[in-house]
């Protein structure tokens, strides 16, 4: 049986990347229509508005985040390749570059396009700009979508209680609600893992252009304390008087708080139950987290920009787990 040669380095450096196109064409194109993400439109929807927002905005932080990964391991097999004259070089290679691509892949793409720092920082802030922008897009087409779900089972519970529709009518609408939400919180914990990666992207950039963010914006992030109520107040599903109701606070209770938006905490009752309220209602909370002060050096711009970014990204992912603990026990009729 005649022996294979090994295949060439050259030839074996095309081949990666080759398979490097294919598997960032299938990371973008695999789910590229609106219709295969979310569903055609049957008309029966009275959310579907929403929905189609939160997919338009979300659908942004899909279109790059893979292609980094994707070509970061293939550049990296074929260098390994080209190291080693080996298939086992490639590997190595392809995971070292793997790990840059998740994480380091923005960073890389930067240094190829910026030759020169100003560059680096006008196109780094630019992009943070633009991405801040599009997570608070994201951010009120979800609280949105979720406000119109949960008033959509009041509407449910309102028609059943005055006897408009009987108990059965009544349960089966109430369950495709939640078959809508549940495909809505997939839809959404996707983007915000997408949202995640991105961010940890802009952070290894930021930190490259002005060392010590990413140990700012670690240490920004406030922590949980135990606070008291200090008048009766809902607990509400988004950071807005007008959300959905899905608890209530009353005078006194224990509680843990964590700063929010809009002059609201995110608040944690004895039963763990987590919802939004006024800062002004919890004893000595605060309603807004503390960003990365400026300074006088060049990178303020990033620093900042990226110290925003990593209060939005934390701020949506805050959203998502509260609309999926309501989500639990908030679609039934007697809720």
């Amino acid at each position: 049986m005649p022996i294979r040669k090994p295949m060439k380095p050259l030839r074996l450096c095309i081949s990666l990347f080759a398979v490097a196109g294919l598997l960032a064409g299938c990371a973008q194109g695999a789910f590229s229509t609106q219709e295969a993400r979310i569903g055609p439109n049957d008309s029966t929807d009275p959310c579907r508005a929403q929905l189609v927002a939160l997919d338009s905005t979300g659908n942004y932080f899909g279109t790059q985040i893979l292609t980094g990964a994707a070509v970061g391991a293939v550049a990296g097999g074929a260098l390994g390749a080209l190291i080693g004259r080996d298939w086992k070089g490639a590997l190595i290679g392809a995971a070292a570059g793997g790990a840059l691509g998740a994480a380091g892949g923005y960073w890389s793409a930067l240094q190829q396009q910026q030759h020169d720092q100003a560059g680096m920082f006008t196109q780094v802030s630019s992009d943070l700009a633009r991405e801040n922008t599009n997570i608070d897009r994201t951010q009120q087409a979800f609280d949105q979508l979720m406000d119109c779900r949960f008033r959509q089972a009041q509407a449910i519970r309102v028609d059943y209680k005055a006897g408009r529709i009987d108990r059965s009518l009544a349960e089966a609408r109430m369950g495709t609600v939640k078959q809508h939400v549940q495909h809505d919180l997939a839809l959404a914990k996707q983007i915000n893992g997408q949202i995640q990666g991105r961010s940890e992207q802009f952070e290894v950039a930021a930190d490259n252009l002005a060392p010590g963010t990413k140990t700012a914006i670690a240490t920004q992030a406030p922590a949980p304390r135990p606070a008291t109520v200090r008048r009766a107040a809902p607990l509400k599903l988004q950071p807005d008087p007008a959300a959905a109701d899905i608890g209530q606070l009353n005078a006194s209770d224990p509680v843990i708080v964590t700063p929010s938006r809009s002059g609201y905490v995110l608040v944690q009752t004895p039963s763990g139950a987590r919802g939004y309220a006024p800062a002004s209602a919890i004893q000595g909370a605060t309603g807004s987290a503390p960003l990365l002060s400026s300074g006088g050096s060049g990178g303020n711009d990033v620093r900042m920009l990226a110290g925003s970014n990593a209060a939005r990204r934390d701020s949506f992912s805050q959203s998502v787990a509260v609309s999926e603990q309501a989500a639990a026990s908030g679609f039934e009729l007697a809720s």
